[in-house]
């Protein structure tokens, strides 16, 4: 066990901001990692769309190293992948403390952060000191500045400052916090926000290879953040969009946390204000990227979050039309060794229904009921 996991109980103790705090400063003392072979459980996967290719589907979700301070260290636990940010152009301190909460009865987290953290300079001066991993692709999920008068235009100053620095880009218009920012996933607004960050892309792609003297490994992957909270209309609305915005998108990642308070959570903080994640946003945000993947699969990749907390609950984001999964608030209350077990339990889940290949299982439930 590592140094970290042996930490967890003393971790939990604290208040939880106080405590992913600690974690961090933690890890970038990297004291007491692992290193754990992310190919060890022999389930790669290449996503077909972003040609990215995985050791395995399990990645780290954004929101845990926004500053991307410690994505060296987290890929000493096994992950396949990781999402750094999110980042926005000027730093900000995010909304008033107490922001973050635990819902420890019902495995669950509330957060209101607000986009907290220390701004496009800082978070590309971090990723040049420590480039991303041949093993372990290190995206960057960028957002826009709560006083920002036009949003659009930082996400396209973040497309632009990542661009050289990262395996993939992340465009999140999806948090909760940010008043006004879920209004981009409106069709109207939606359009305009994938043109412009089309355009930025376009000319970020060009000044990287303009800069390197050739076109190798020019071309880097982006993906759009969706909320779970959506009506079917909306969903229609969404697939419509992105399917005119052209081949420079190459996925969705489904989904973001939800307002939404199920009338199954028991703990005291649930009437807290922000985004709800972990266990009680499993199957709300499963049912949003099955509704995706039964439009999108084979023209997008999916990368279904929300909710996981072990292989069975990664398999089934696969069997829904996920290519690969990410992670972030189950770590709060199992510690990064939570990643090997859950990839090593998506092996067998593989395994014992006759798959040899996570690709073999994506969708397989929308090619016939489970």
């Amino acid at each position: 066990m590592s140094l970290p996991d042996l930490a967890l109980p003393l971790v939990k103790k604290l208040p939880p901001e106080a405590a992913h705090t600690a974690t961090i400063k933690g890890l970038k003392l990297g004291i007491g990692l692992p290193n754990i072979d992310p190919s060890r459980w022999n389930t790669p996967v290449k996503l077909p769309q972003s040609d990215l290719q995985l050791w395995n589907p399990v990645g780290l979700a954004a929101g845990f190293d926004k500053n991307a301070d410690v994505h060296a260290s987290m890929a000493r636990f096994g992950f396949g992948f990781l999402e750094c940010g999110t980042v926005t152009p000027r730093p900000q301190p995010g909304n008033p403390k107490p922001r973050l909460y635990r819902l420890s009865e019902d495995q669950g987290v509330i957060n209101r952060m607000g986009f907290n953290n220390h701004g496009l300079d800082y978070f590309v001066r971090r990723l040049r000191r420590a480039p991303p991993s041949p093993t372990c692709p290190v995206g960057a999920n960028v957002g826009a500045n709560k006083s920002s008068a036009d949003f659009i235009a930082d996400y396209e100053a973040g497309i632009a400052a990542v661009y050289p620095v990262c395996s993939y880009i992340t465009i999140n218009i999806s948090s909760p916090n940010t008043p006004g920012l879920r209004g981009l996933q409106d069709k109207a607004a939606l359009a305009e926000l994938l043109e412009r960050c089309g355009d930025a892309r376009s000319a970020a792609q060009s000044a990287f290879e303009a800069d390197r003297g050739d076109d190798h490994d020019g071309w880097k992957p982006a993906f759009l953040k969706i909320a779970p909270d959506l009506q079917d209309q909306d969903i229609n609305d969404i697939v419509e969009t992105v399917r005119g915005a052209g081949s420079w998108l190459s996925g969705l990642i489904i989904s973001n946390t939800t307002l939404d308070r199920p009338e199954s959570l028991q703990s005291a903080d649930r009437d807290q204000p922000g985004g709800l994640s972990g266990a009680p946003l499993m199957e709300k945000s499963t049912q949003v990227l099955k509704a995706f993947a039964s439009e999108l699969i084979g023209e997008f990749d999916l990368i279904g979050c929300g909710g996981i907390s072990s292989g069975a609950d990664a398999y089934r984001k696969i069997r829904a039309g996920a290519h690969a999964v990410q992670l972030y608030s189950a770590l709060v209350y199992h510690g990064a060794g939570l990643v090997a077990r859950i990839n090593a339990e998506l092996a067998d889940c593989l395994k014992a229904d006759g798959f040899s290949s996570v690709e073999a299982a994506v969708g397989a439930d929308l090619r016939s009921p489970a």
